[in-house]
Formats: structure tokens, C-alpha cells, sequence
């Protein structure tokens, strides 16, 4: 990977508070802040670092209901793999695609208002695709996310 010690410590600094100044950043890498810019500039460069993003109340915005959604696709080709990738990718109700092993080819993590738009997401973003060949929902009654997680340890 060719990360060295400070740059463990950047990366673990920023995973546990991603909202920290370069100044206290660079305090806590013992380096002078425009040096510790630059190597945040250089993790983010290489892609180590790939965001930095704000945790948003879903409940907040009127989003009441999550699910999993379990897609077996019709076909295994690279084409319908990265076609039905790039489509549910796009949706707005999307918050995490996996492509994984198993009976299923896909998880699609999506958010939703009720029930009702669940149903209706199902129906017209899913069922509708060709490549899909079945789909079962499991709702999510909660997501309790460990304080420090994910914090991908650096040696």
C-alpha cells in the first residue's frame, strides 16, 4: 500500500472524526499543518481516502422505512451485471449496492418514505428490468452502527 506510520495516524484521526481541522490534524501527526494537508491531499489522490461525509437522520427527512432488497438476476454476463449496477446505482431511493455471492446477486440497500413506496419502487425500478429475474424485500427494523466503525486499522 505504501502508507507509512503518519499516514496511519491521518487515517485512523479521520475515521474517528472526519470533522477535525488540518491544524488539529497535523497536532495529532506531529506535523506542520501544510505538510499534513499534503499528505491528506495525497491519501485523497490515490484514493485512499475517498470522501468525507455527513451522517443524516433519515426519520429527519420524512424517510421512514429501509429494506434490502435481494435481486437474482435473469443472466450472468458482465453487460446485465453492470447494467443493472449503473441503474439502481442512479436511483434516488439507493444507499448502498452490493454485488455479492450466493442465491442472490445483488443487495440494494434503499430508503423509503412508507410502505407504499416501497411497493411502488419494487414495481416500477425492478420488476420492470429485464435482467431481473426475482427480487425479495427484507425490511430493516434497525441499524445500530458501533461508534468507532468503520475504522480500518493501518500497520
Amino acid at each position: 500500500m505504501g502508507l507509512d506510520r503518519i499516514d496511519a495516524v491521518i487515517l485512523s484521526a479521520l475515521q474517528n472524526n472526519a470533522r477535525m481541522s488540518n491544524k488539529e490534524l497535523a497536532a495529532v501527526a506531529g506535523l506542520a499543518p501544510s505538510s499534513c494537508l499534503e499528505r491528506v491531499r495525497r491519501l485523497t489522490a490515490r484514493g485512499v481516502l475517498r470522501g468525507f461525509r455527513a451522517d443524516v437522520n433519515p426519520c429527519e427527512l420524512g424517510i421512514d422505512l429501509q429494506a434490502f432488497v435481494s435481486v437474482q438476476l435473469s443472466q450472468h454476463s458482465r453487460d446485465t451485471v453492470e447494467a443493472f449496477r449503473t441503474h439502481v446505482s442512479a436511483l434516488r431511493e439507493t444507499v448502498g449496492v452490493y454485488h455479492v455471492a450466493g442465491q442472490a446477486d445483488f443487495l440494494v440497500h434503499v430508503a423509503v418514505r412508507d410502505a407504499e413506496h416501497l411497493r411502488d419502487l419494487a414495481l416500477d425500478a425492478f420488476t420492470t428490468r429485464d435482467e431481473v429475474a426475482r427480487l425479495t424485500t427484507s425490511l430493516i427494523y434497525e441499524h445500530v452502527q458501533p461508534p468507532e466503525w468503520p475504522n480500518y486499522a493501518v500497520e
